[in-house]
C-alpha cells in the first residue's frame, strides 16, 4: 500500500493491492451474495460489526470495499461506503442523519433529485428544510444558527456553476452543532477535497468521473468511521446495493481518473475562453475564468475548476435548442465525467421535474446549455462549438 505522502496519480494504482490474491495484478469481482462463516463466533462477529465485508452483499461486500478504500484515500476519510447510485449515497446520508422535527439547510441550486429530496420528501417526514442562496454565506451561517441539524452543499452546483464557501459553512455548522455534507460529484476529489477544509460528509455520484465512462451506476459516502457507521445501517435498510461487477467497472474507471480529470479540465478551460469571446454568448459560468464573481473563492478551495461549464446563447429558447441540436462532437446526452463531451440544454432537462419557481431560484433561464467537456483533441471541441454557432 503506498504511504500516505504518495500523490493521488499513484494512490489510484495502488491504495488497494493488498488486496490482490494470487499476484493478480486486476481485481476480482467477488459476486456471491452471502458468505460462510466456520463457527458460532464468527456468524455472531459478522452478523453485528457494521460494513463487514463478508457476510451478506448488502451489508458489505469485498469488491465494495477495494472501492471504498481507493475512495476515502483520494477524499481523506477514515473509510467509505459504497450505494447503487448517487441518489441512492444522499438519501442514505439524509435519512440516516436526520429524524421528524429536525431542521435542514440546502441550497436553492442543486441536482434536481437532491431538490426533490428536500423539498417533497423530506418534509413529508417532518423535516423542516431553509433552502438558501449558495452564493450568500452570511444566510447560510444565518440559517446554521437557527437550530438546524444539517447543511446539504454541493460546489459547484449543477448546472450554473456557483460556489459554496465550504471552510465558511462547514465552522458555522461546527458551532451550530450541525453536520456539514457536501456533493463533491462535480468537481471530484483531484479538484477538491471538502473533508481538509472541515466538512463532515462528502456523497459523490461515481457514475460521473470516478467511474469515467458512462457504463456504470454509482454512490459513494466518505466520512468518519463514527459517521459512516450511523449512515450504514440506513444503506442496509434502503437497499440501495451496489452490484459486485459494477464496483469492478468502478475500481478499473478509476485508475485514469488523474488523466481524464488534467484532460477534462484542460478542454472546460479553454471552451470557456473560447465562449467568452463569441458574440453570440451572452455570458459563460466557469470558475476558473477570471471573470467569474466567485473566481477567488474557486482559488481557494480548488485545485482544478472541474470539466463542466454553462453558458447563456444569445436568443430564446427556440434558438438554444438548434444550437445545441448542431453540434456534433458534444453529444445531447444527460450526465458527466465520462470521457465523451455531452451537452444538454438545462431548461428542457428539467422540464417536469421543477417548476418555474424552482427553476428560477435555481438560475435556469431558457437559453442556458452544460457542456460537460470530455477527453477528445481541444482543437475538435472548439470547432465543433463554432460550426453550431455558424
Amino acid at each position: 500500500m503506498p504511504a500516505p505522502t504518495e500523490r493521488p496519480d499513484t494512490v489510484l494504482i495502488h491504495a488497494d493491492r493488498e488486496d490482490a490474491h494470487g499476484g493478480a495484478l486486476a481485481p476480482s469481482i467477488h459476486p456471491s451474495v452471502t458468505y460462510a462463516a466456520r463457527d458460532a463466533g464468527e456468524f455472531a462477529e459478522m452478523a453485528t460489526r457494521p460494513r463487514h465485508p463478508r457476510f451478506y452483499t448488502r451489508y458489505g461486500n469485498p469488491t465494495h470495499e477495494r472501492a471504498a478504500r481507493l475512495i476515502a484515500r483520494l477524499e481523506g476519510g477514515d473509510g467509505a461506503l459504497m450505494t447503487a447510485s448517487g441518489m441512492g449515497a444522499i438519501s442514505a446520508v439524509l435519512l440516516g442523519l436526520l429524524a421528524a422535527g429536525d431542521r435542514a439547510v440546502a441550497q436553492t441550486s442543486h441536482y434536481m433529485g437532491t431538490t426533490q429530496l428536500f423539498t417533497e420528501l423530506l418534509p413529508r417526514f417532518g423535516v423542516r428544510v431553509d433552502l438558501v442562496d449558495q452564493a450568500d454565506t452570511a444566510a447560510l451561517v444565518a440559517a446554521l444558527r437557527r437550530g438546524a441539524k444539517l447543511v446539504m452543499l454541493e460546489t459547484p452546483s449543477n448546472p450554473t456553476m456557483t460556489l459554496t464557501d465550504l471552510r465558511a459553512v462547514a465552522d458555522a455548522a461546527r458551532a451550530a452543532g450541525a453536520i456539514s455534507v457536501a456533493d463533491n460529484t462535480f468537481a471530484c476529489p483531484l479538484n477538491q477535497q471538502p473533508l481538509a477544509l472541515g466538512i463532515d460528509v462528502v456523497v459523490h455520484s461515481a457514475t460521473k468521473y470516478l467511474g469515467g465512462h458512462h457504463d456504470l451506476i454509482a454512490g459513494a459516502i466518505v466520512a468518519r468511521d463514527e459517521l459512516l457507521d450511523r449512515i450504514w445501517h440506513s444503506t442496509i435498510a434502503l437497499g440501495a446495493t451496489l452490484g459486485a461487477f459494477d464496483a469492478w467497472l468502478l475500481l478499473r474507471g478509476m485508475r485514469t481518473l488523474s488523466l481524464r480529470v488534467a484532460r477534462a479540465n484542460q478542454n472546460a478551460m479553454a471552451v470557456a475562453r473560447f465562449l467568452e469571446g463569441r458574440p453570440e454568448v451572452e455570458a459563460v459560468h466557469y470558475p476558473g475564468l477570471e471573470s467569474h464573481p466567485q473566481h477567488a473563492l474557486a482559488r481557494a478551495q480548488m485545485r482544478g475548476f472541474g470539466g463542466v461549464l454553462a453558458m447563456r446563447l444569445r436568443g430564446d429558447y427556440a434558438r438554444t435548442a438548434r444550437f445545441v441540436s448542431r453540434l456534433r462532437l458534444f453529444t445531447q446526452a444527460v450526465s458527466l465525467g465520462g470521457v465523451e463531451s455531452l451537452v444538454v440544454h438545462a431548461a428542457a432537462m428539467v422540464a417536469g421535474t421543477l417548476d418555474e419557481p424552482q427553476m428560477q431560484a435555481a438560475g435556469i433561464v431558457p437559453n442556458l446549455v452544460r457542456l460537460a467537456c470530455g477527453v477528445e483533441a481541444t482543437e475538435d471541441l472548439l470547432a465543433d462549438l463554432e460550426q453550431a454557432m455558424r
